[in-house]
């Protein structure tokens, strides 16, 4: 099980329609809601799915930190 926080930003292994491979996690549990860092998109994946796609964790949110960083 990978360790993921609200704030951290992931690299998944397939491009969104816009071309982002970047996200940012918004909430977590057994669900994830992420946003795609190229156009704003939000959706619901499960932590398994996320879990399995997940190329790079590119930044770690420190404690405290905001989501609009």
């Amino acid at each position: 099980m990978v360790k993921l926080n609200v704030g951290d930003i992931v690299r998944l292994r397939k491009l969104h329609p816009c071309g982002s491979a970047d996200w940012m996690i918004m909430r977590t549990g057994m669900d994830f809601r992420i946003e795609c860092r190229g156009c704003g998109h939000q959706t619901w994946i499960t932590r398994v799915k996320l879990e399995r796609n997940i190329k790079e964790i590119l930044h770690k949110a420190e404690q405290g930190e905001s989501l609009e960083d």
